[in-house]
């Protein structure tokens, strides 16, 4: 998952796992009195096997499975083959990106200077190997390299005002061999150059400590010669691939025309099995079509997993824009599972992409009351696959628990560390949830449906560009 973006006080506790839900979280929202429908909840509940679930997280979670690559198809095919399975017929959509291959190996050495340097690479950046003069370039600024000759030198510039793609652009463009950045702020530095473009450098970062040691060498007078060396990073083209599986209304005479549709991304970051990020949400929808498959409906359901979440919201973004205004117009929710199934991670939330309830978190908050005695509080999120519906003005929500596991996006996040009772809960109230309102209008009374809202595009950010 491409983390949520949040407000300050929910993304600090996730960030730091220390702030409680309680506390950052809106006021759960006062859905309608919804009548206790057991008869239906258990028509969904006494359904699901949450070993099915596990045992696909298992199945998926063996590899990472970056976007683009082999091992991402591979899972597009496990899924498509399980939801052929239970009785659905498949459709894979392909969908081309330009990726990126991080390099095999980055390394820095300044003649003069004798300190250990631990260089690390920026996303985006070009493979090279250069030998320069070692020049400062104060921030990076096009005003403050004007009158700079860094033709064949290795730029030395300070992080902080604009962002990583501008400086090493705009060093590029007078003429620098390479760039290296070095922190403002304690730690290694980690980022982004935000996109390919063949007119960058090789450019990579240092630590706050050992860019300032080369920075005061430099502006006593000294003459440094840096080598940098990236190796085995590529930009190039790749496909990744969504797969969708759909149940038609049971009776077509009795069919409204509303869809639903739940979905999760089964593409992980490099390094990382992904078991909770995100193979929780994709088993999950996997299992929620099998006990869908024979449950009598009069609504369409669409369960989707995208590709290429990870590398900025390709797939479901994809999916999005090329449905028909006809066909967007028809669907009246948007569930978005994303990490849904780590023991060490806090408690479920439900967060909007403008912070407003709308039908997804009403359908949920009543479900979860049902079952659990205490609606889910919602917030304010974006950054997954529930983004791109929302900002068409579907009703859309994403179900995550906060703060994350401290081993989210790491080697880490393995089997290992899923919880069957989280699985089982969440897999309990977005499957109630969406029955109260898929289930046929003669069953019982149903919930009321909100009106689609339009989400601020200006609530959607990226992180680790600056």
């Amino acid at each position: 998952m491409k983390k949520p973006l949040l407000s300050a006080a929910l993304a600090a506790s996730l960030a730091l796992g220390a702030v409680g839900t309680s506390s950052v979280l809106a006021k759960p929202f006062e859905a309608p009195q919804s009548q206790p429908f057991n008869v239906f909840d258990k028509k969904v509940i006494n359904k699901i096997d949450v070993d099915k679930i596990y045992n696909n997280i298992d199945y998926l979670a063996k590899t990472p499975r970056v976007a683009g690559t082999e091992s991402e198809f591979l899972a597009v095919q496990y899924i498509k083959s399980q939801f052929e399975s239970y009785g659905y017929k498949a459709e894979i959509q392909p969908f081309t990106f330009v990726g990126y291959t991080a390099p095999t190996s980055v390394s820095v050495s300044v003649d003069g200077y004798s300190g250990e340097l631990k260089p690390q690479f920026f996303t985006y950046t070009v493979s090279g190997n250069v030998t320069g003069e070692l020049v400062a370039a104060g921030l990076g600024k096009k005003e403050e390299l004007a009158n700079l000759d860094l033709t064949g030198k290795v730029a030395l510039i300070r992080r902080g005002e604009i962002s990583f793609g501008e400086k090493v652009l705009n060093a590029s463009e007078r003429g620098a061999a390479a760039v290296i950045v070095y922190n403002n702020a304690e730690g290694a530095l980690n980022g982004t150059l935000g996109e390919p473009n063949e007119k960058y450098a090789p450019a990579v970062s240092l630590s706050k400590a050992e860019g300032e040691a080369l920075a005061a060498k430099l502006s006593s007078g000294e003459k440094l010669t840096a080598s940098v060396k990236v190796v085995g990073a590529e930009v190039s083209e790749r496909t990744s691939h969504n797969v969708i599986a759909t149940k038609a209304p049971t009776n077509k005479k009795k069919a409204n025309n509303d869809v639903i549709v739940l979905g999760a991304h089964h593409d992980s970051v490099e390094g990382a099995p992904g078991a909770n990020d995100d193979a929780s949400g994709t088993a999950m929808t996997l299992e929620l079509a099998r006990v869908f498959k024979d449950l009598p409906t009069d609504t369409e359901i669409r369960f989707i997993t995208f590709g290429a979440e990870e590398v900025g919201l390709l797939g479901s973004s994809h999916y999005v824009k090329n449905l028909s205004d006809a066909d967007k117009n028809r669907i009246i929710a948007n569930f978005n599972l994303d990490m849904v199934g780590s023991r060490d991670a806090g408690d479920l939330v439900l967060l909007t992409l403008d912070g407003k309830p709308n039908l997804v978190t009403e359908l949920a908050q009543a479900s979860s009351a049902r079952l659990n005695g205490t609606p889910t509080p919602y917030g304010q999120g974006g950054r997954s696959d529930h983004v791109p519906f929302a900002e068409a003005g579907i009703p859309a929500a994403l179900f995550i628990h906060n703060p994350a596991e401290p081993w989210y996006h790491t080697p880490e996040d393995t089997i290992d560390k899923i919880s069957k009772e989280k699985l089982q809960d969440v897999a309990e109230i977005v499957g109630t949830a969406i029955y109260d309102v898929a289930r046929f209008d003669n069953m019982g009374p149903k919930p009321g449906k909100g009106k689609p809202q339009k989400a601020p595009k200006e609530q959607y950010h990226h992180k680790n560009f600056k």
